[in-house]
């Protein structure tokens, strides 16, 4: 009955079992626990990354906000949508945890930004000497705000106006999972073999209790980032001192390939809401539903009906009205956990076509 948000869902069995196992006895505190050395040779395996640094932290805004902050500096500029999370839904936390940087915003269709607005927008940054913030780095989203999807070619695209300038690249993946599989990629793919020098690996929307991955690819291109990160963490305040239940979580995520068995039940789910929106009268796909989130418009009457009998999810934008003409069209966002049963599904579709 819950489509407002994956964050409603509930925590996947395998997650409490492994909680359950982590809580016999002592462990060592702040991350020096056996279990994140098993989560770091995990990552590291996973993204083909041998070398590369993980952390981490209990929230999608932490870990976005302490990746930035670690490569840009107070007078830097970071490049991203003008729809993407760090500039819509963080409440300032990438200008506060920076010290002031500012969010410079691209366009593009669908929350992907375009290369050749991209290459505008670091044209027209820092041109001007010291009277200018400078070039920073640049910030993707994927999946998207508006659930679509950038492949490896679309990020390597990016990446490359990136790097042109020598900017660092960030991905903001609380949604990666939702991505990966969507893509039908690998992990490295989607990542450092297209230019992602640091990424924010999403857990809690796709069915942890509370935790995210920070995961620096090649600490050696970037020497002392990794201990920035460090230290910007435990001052942010974002060091667990009992960490070994951060650590259970992702490593129960990523044990058998769970993570990507639930990003693929919410990906199922959202593509058959998608598919049921079309025999709905008067309903139409805002963006395309290319991950776990379905954007979509239809009659007032519809929300009605679906709001009456106890369907949560938001209408987006906001500040639409469920009092007006009957058959306007309103749109709203609908978004697909990994526990959506096809049940779920069918009836809300039921509902809406009356």
């Amino acid at each position: 009955m819950n489509f407002a948000s994956d964050n409603t869902a509930p925590v996947p069995a395998e997650v409490l079992a492994m909680l359950g196992r982590a809580n016999q006895g002592a462990a060592a505190a702040y991350g020096a626990d056996a279990l994140m050395e098993q989560v770091t040779a995990r990552i590291r395996d996973l993204f083909e990354a041998p070398k590369a640094a993980v952390y981490l932290v209990a929230t999608g805004t932490a870990a976005n906000a302490l990746s930035i902050a670690t490569f840009c500096p107070p007078w830097g500029a970071v490049f991203c949508h003008r729809d993407a999370h760090v500039e819509a839904d963080e409440c300032g936390a990438p200008e506060f945890f920076t010290g002031g940087a500012k969010l410079k915003l691209v366009d593009g269709d669908h929350a992907r930004m375009s290369p050749a607005a991209l290459a505008a927008a670091i044209a027209a940054t820092g041109n001007v000497g010291v009277h200018n913030v400078q070039k920073g780095m640049l910030s993707l989203t994927n999946a998207t705000e508006a659930g679509a999807v950038y492949t490896p070619a679309q990020v390597a695209g990016l990446a490359a106006v990136a790097r042109a300038h020598d900017l660092p690249c960030h991905m903001d993946g609380a949604r990666f999972a939702n991505a990966l599989v969507a893509a039908g990629c690998t992990p490295a793919e989607m990542t450092w073999k297209a230019g992602i020098d640091i990424l924010s690996f999403g857990g809690t929307k796709n069915g942890l209790l509370g935790v995210e991955a920070v995961v620096l690819f090649d600490p050696a291109r970037w020497p002392g980032k990794a201990w920035e990160f460090e230290l910007r963490r435990k001052r942010g305040g974002h060091l667990f001192s009992k960490h070994r239940y951060l650590s259970a979580q992702m490593l129960a995520y990523l044990e058998d390939g769970l993570w990507l068995r639930l990003a693929r039940q919410a990906n199922a789910a959202a593509a058959r809401l998608a598919a049921g929106l079309a025999h709905v009268e008067g309903a139409r796909l805002v963006h395309p539903a290319e991950a776990n989130m379905v954007f979509a418009a239809f009659p007032r009457a519809a929300h009605r009906r679906a709001r009456d009998a106890g369907y949560a999810y938001y209408l987006w934008p906001f500040d639409q009205s469920l009092e007006g003409a009957e058959d306007e069209a309103l749109s709203a966002r609908l978004v697909c956990s990994w526990n959506t049963a096809d049940a779920d599904v069918d009836s809300l579709l039921s509902v809406l076509r009356g």
